[in-house]
Parts: structure tokens; C-alpha cells; sequence
């Protein structure tokens, strides 16, 4: 009998969850504080997007150096780092007076310690343990974003209503540190399952002494992931669209105080995004595993992000808000379970933290954009209309593009070392692992 009742890779999901929670739930908490800070500082909301946009780029940076830790090194380790420095940030960040405190408290620091705590680390953790339930174990594991945001947000605007913003800052930095140090240190301890014995999806072994071995391709050159065209397409689709998501989550709140409506209001919108993502996150990682080629669930969430942004340029009441949070929720919920599972379907789950650090790299210089786009459009125009009205654009256009995305053959150095027939990755990864699970069941090779 099988001691191990409940196979690893689901403690890997539940702990990707609650990191997620508390890394993206307390970032994206930065709305609530754009207004606090501009009342009490005098500063513009360029200004003040400024930090969100270093974090950004900081943030981006990281990813590839963590993306490629993540092959070699467990992730509790990058995990506990990214805790401990992005708690520091946010305590440090209470204490800022002038713009450059800002920005190397929560530009550099909370930037640099949220790479260590970000998808790139959980998703990638989460989709080397599985391969025929990899949509619903990353759907499941994404749905902490919202969890985390649902909690969070409300929380920071109470406090910062009935105590202060700093208060709120101290608080979520307690919260990133104690919960990112104890889950990393408690179920994010191991690697992948063949490291110990085991196939992914908690598939069986009849025979406990023979291991199944890692496939020969776990790394792929640079080089060949740039010349790869599939590789950009993701990159400057979601590159574009997370530029639209950060403008969103930076700029809502403020956007709905202009119109009138109640701060604690206005900053719960940012939670009823986060609500309705929950169930979208689960949603499109479930209906991600029924069919042949995860970019059509791409498309389908990107259509739905696009209606709700059509409907954000007339939220002007409480009702019009929450009715777009919900929508654009929903699409949103896509984003982070399907990037994971689309990479590991064109190149590979050995090489996922690899290419999806790199990925992220570039994903993050155009999310960036975002934050100080909107704080340059509100300070020239004194509204977010034009923001909008590009966000739109650029969705509608992005809709088309993700249906260009081709299956390709294999990375050149898989082909090369396995002489393997072209098929995508993902199928070919699936394939391996079948392989290895019949030789060591003593039975033929699936059809």
C-alpha cells in the first residue's frame, strides 16, 4: 500500500496558492494608496506610477534570474528570499517622504522580492508536477491571485480610511513575511517528481526501485528560445495585455473617486475584479485540459477582458463599476493559468521556469508601460477616457493575433538530442511520460 496517500504535487498547488495570495494580493493593494499618497504628499499620479512601473520592471528582471533557478534549485528557498526582502519593502515603504524612498522601497525591494514569489516560481513549480491535470492543478493554484486580491484590498482601504496608508503598508508587509516564509518551508520543498521516485499526476509505479529518469532535454539554449517567432508572439501579446491589466489595478480606484464613488467602494471594485477572476482562473484551467490547443481559451478570455474594458469607459456608478468588475474579472481570471499551459504545450515542462522567466522578462517591461501611461494621460487630460480608448485597441487587436499562434515543432535541441518525430511539445512531454510509466509497468506503449 501506497504510504503516501495524497500525492505531492497537490501540496505544491495548495502552496502555490497562498503564496500567490499574499504576493499578488498585496501588490496589487497599490491602487488603494494612490490617492492617500497624493492628498498627503502633493505629488501627480505620474508621479506616484512611477513606483508601480520600476516595480514592474524590477520585477521583470528577477523573473529571468529566478526562472532559471527554478530548474536547478527547490523553490522554497527563492520563495522564503523573495518573502523576506518584498516584506522589507513594504515595511520601509511606510516610512517614505520624498519620491526616490518610494522607489527604492517599493520600485526596487517589493519589485525584487515579488519575482521570487510571482508565477514564474508557482506556476512553473506547479506544472512540472502534472501534465493530464496540469489546466486544473494551475487553475486551482492561480485562483490565489484573487484570493489574495478579494482579501487584501478592502482590507488596506479600511485601514487606510480609519487609521492610515502606513499602517495599512506595516500590515502587509507582516502578512507577505510570516505566510511566504512558513508555506515555502512547509510545501514548496521539492522539485519535480521525478527527482523522487515518482511521475507526474500521481501516476503509479509497480516497481518503487526503478525511477523514472528526467527527459535529456531540461535545458535549451537562449538563443534557440529567441529565434523561436512562437516564443515572441506570447511575449508581446501578453507583454501588451498585462500593460492593460497594471494600468487597470493602478488606476481603477483613483478613476472611480473621480466619478464620485466612495473610497471603500471604489477600492472593493478591485476586489470584485479578484472575486469573479477566482472563478474564472479555476474555469479556464478546468475547460484548458477538454481541448486539443490551449490558445483558444486564450482567445475566449482575452474577448471577455475586452468586453468588460468596453464597459469600464462608462462606470460612472456604483452599479456600471461592479457590473465591468465582474466581466473584465472573468477574462482576467484566464491570464494566469493559461501562460503556463501554453508554454509547457509548445516547448516543454522541463524547461517551463526557463522560458517562462524569459517570457516574463518581457511581459513585464510592457506592464510596465502601463501605470505611468495612465498617470501621464490623467495629468495631461485630467482623465483616464483615452486610457481606456487604448486599452481597447490594443485587446481587440491582441484577439486576432493569439489565433496566429502556431504548435511549431520542437525546440531544435530536443529534436536533436531525442530524434523525436515533429510533434508539439506538450505532446511529446505527455508521450515521455507515458513511455516511462509503461517500461516500468512491463506493458506495451499507449497508442
Amino acid at each position: 500500500m501506497n504510504k503516501e496517500k495524497i500525492f505531492w504535487g497537490w501540496y505544491i498547488v495548495a502552496g502555490s496558492f497562498f503564496v500567490m495570495a499574499i504576493n499578488y494580493g498585496s501588490r496589487y493593494c497599490f491602487g488603494v494608496f494612490v490617492m492617500p499618497l497624493a492628498s498627503e504628499h502633493g505629488w501627480s499620479r505620474s508621479v506616484i506610477s512611477m513606483a508601480a512601473t520600476i516595480n514592474m520592471v524590477v520585477y521583470s528582471v528577477g523573473a529571468i534570474f529566478v526562472g532559471r533557478m527554478l530548474d536547478r534549485i527547490a523553490p522554497r528557498w527563492i520563495i522564503t528570499c523573495g518573502a523576506i526582502i518584498a516584506a522589507t519593502g513594504y515595511v520601509l515603504t511606510g516610512f517614505i517622504n520624498t519620491p526616490l524612498s518610494f522607489y527604492l522601497t517599493y520600485g526596487v525591494l517589493v519589485g525584487l522580492g515579488a519575482s521570487g514569489l510571482g508565477v514564474v516560481v508557482c506556476s512553473s513549480s506547479v506544472g512540472k508536477w502534472f501534465l493530464k491535470k496540469r489546466g486544473i492543478a494551475l487553475g486551482i493554484a492561480t485562483m490565489g491571485i484573487s484570493f489574495g486580491t478579494v482579501l487584501l484590498t478592502p482590507l488596506a482601504g479600511y485601514i487606510g480610511k480609519y487609521f492610515s496608508w502606513r499602517i495599512g503598508l506595516f500590515i502587509l508587509g507582516a502578512i507577505v513575511f510570516i505566510i511566504g516564509v512558513f508555506i515555502s518551508q512547509t510545501l514548496m520543498r521539492k522539485t519535480r517528481p521525478e527527482a523522487y521516485g515518482l511521475l507526474p499526476d500521481g501516476d503509479k509505479i509497480n516497481f518503487p526501485h526503478q525511477t523514472p529518469t528526467i527527459p535529456a532535454f531540461t535545458k535549451v539554449s537562449t538563443i534557440a528560445i529567441l529565434k523561436d517567432s512562437r516564443f515572441w508572439t506570447i511575449a508581446i501579446c501578453h507583454g501588451l495585455i498585462i500593460m492593460v491589466v497594471m494600468a487597470v489595478f493602478v488606476h481603477q480606484v483613483a478613476y472611480a473617486m473621480d466619478n464620485k464613488i466612495e473610497n471603500i467602494t471604489a477600492a472593493t471594485s478591485l476586489a470584485v475584479v479578484s472575486f469573479a477572476g477566482f472563478f474564472g482562473q479555476f474555469f479556464f484551467g478546468w475547460f484548458s485540459d477538454r481541448l486539443r490547443d490551449p490558445k483558444y481559451i486564450y482567445f475566449i478570455g482575452v474577448v471577455i477582458l475586452l468586453l468588460g474594458t468596453v464597459l469600464l469607459l462608462n462606470a460612472h456608478s456604483v452599479s456600471s463599476l461592479y457590473l465591468y468588475a465582474v466581466i473584465y474579472g472573468f477574462g482576467y481570471g484566464s491570464l494566469a493559468p493559461i501562460l503556463p499551459i501554453l508554454v509547457a504545450d509548445r516547448f516543454g515542462r522541463h524547461v517551463l521556469g526557463s522560458i517562462y522567466g524569459m517570457l516574463t522578462f518581457f511581459i513585464g517591461v510592457g506592464g510596465s508601460i502601463g501605470p505611468i501611461l495612465g498617470g501621464i494621460i490623467y495629468d495631461k487630460f485630467g482623465s483616464y477616457q483615452y486610457l481606456w480608448e487604448i486599452n481597447v485597441a490594443l485587446l481587440a487587436v491582441i484577439s486576432i493575433v493569439i489565433l496566429t499562434l502556431k504548435k511549431g515543432k520542437p525546440l531544435d535541441s530536443v529534436s536533436c538530442k531525442m530524434n523525436l518525430p515533429s510533434v508539439s511539445s506538450g505532446e511529446l512531454d505527455l508521450n515521455l511520460s507515458r513511455s516511462v510509466e509503461d517500461a516500468l509497468q512491463g506493458t506495451s506503449p499507449r497508442g
